[in-house]
């Protein structure tokens, strides 16, 4: 990794708020993706109550009601919290580098700036460790996330998965496929370690495949796991990035 850099590399930072963020390049420099904060409840709430979206994702409970959205900010702040403060530390301990790995990325909130600098939440992007999804005996696939889990970050033999959505109204811009090669090129990549990364997708999903695919991954299919969400099967689209 490259040395004599910021451990918060390559990360810009608001000078008004000192909060970090990614800008998405051209055509979407409008666009940027920051930590979740505390006041993003009520737009999730108005989003992950979409049956557009809510309809492909296996872990939000519908509706979707304020102590959910709280609970949910707080956890997924306190994981972004966590990790900036690894690299905040680690900028005390390396001040000259190397680079250190980290388990996730910090920013996951996509936000469109307006004309007069507010911003407005439009999406969220997340990677994750993986599971397995591919592995149809249960008690195999819990086996090997724990081990996944595990171990330590930078480790090239990690699974690593990656879950979005965004707001119907900035759909088909070409936003999600460029923030997820942008993730990929300037975070998973060098300050994860990723060398694996395979999502999955609920089967019709054909908006989330088309921007997984751009992005180099190999649809490896569909398969039946078992996985019910709500009360209703699923069947999942399977991809790999290597």
């Amino acid at each position: 990794m490259t040395s004599q850099q910021s451990q918060f590399h390559p990360l810009e930072v608001n000078p008004e708020t000192g909060e970090p963020f990614l800008r998405l390049p051209a055509p979407h420099q409008s666009i940027i993706i920051t930590p979740p904060r505390e006041g993003d409840q009520s737009t999730l709430m108005q989003y992950l109550n979409d049956p557009a979206i809510f309809g492909w994702i296996d872990e939000s409970p519908v509706p979707f009601l304020p102590k959910h959205a709280d609970l949910w900010v707080q956890f997924v702040k306190g994981q972004s919290d966590a990790i900036l403060e690894y690299l905040r530390k680690s900028e005390e301990k390396f001040p000259n580098g190397p680079l250190q790995f980290v388990d996730a990325c910090p920013v996951r909130h996509i936000r469109e700036v307006k004309e007069n600098g507010t911003d407005v939440l439009i999406g969220d992007f997340a990677f994750g460790r993986g599971s397995f999804e591919e592995v149809l005996d249960g008690v195999e696939r819990k086996q090997m996330q724990e081990e996944n889990a595990y171990k330590k970050a930078g480790d090239p033999t990690i699974q690593f998965s990656v879950g979005f959505w965004l707001a119907a109204s900035h759909r088909g811009r070409g936003i999600t496929t460029a923030a997820l090669g942008l993730l990929m090129s300037v975070w998973a990549i060098p300050r994860m370690g990723a060398r694996h990364i395979a999502p999955h997708t609920f089967a019709g999903n054909i908006g989330s495949d088309r921007v997984i695919e751009k992005n180099g991954f190999v649809n490896r299919g569909s398969i039946d796991n078992g996985t019910v969400v709500r009360g209703e099967k699923k069947i999942l689209t399977l991809f790999e990035w290597k």
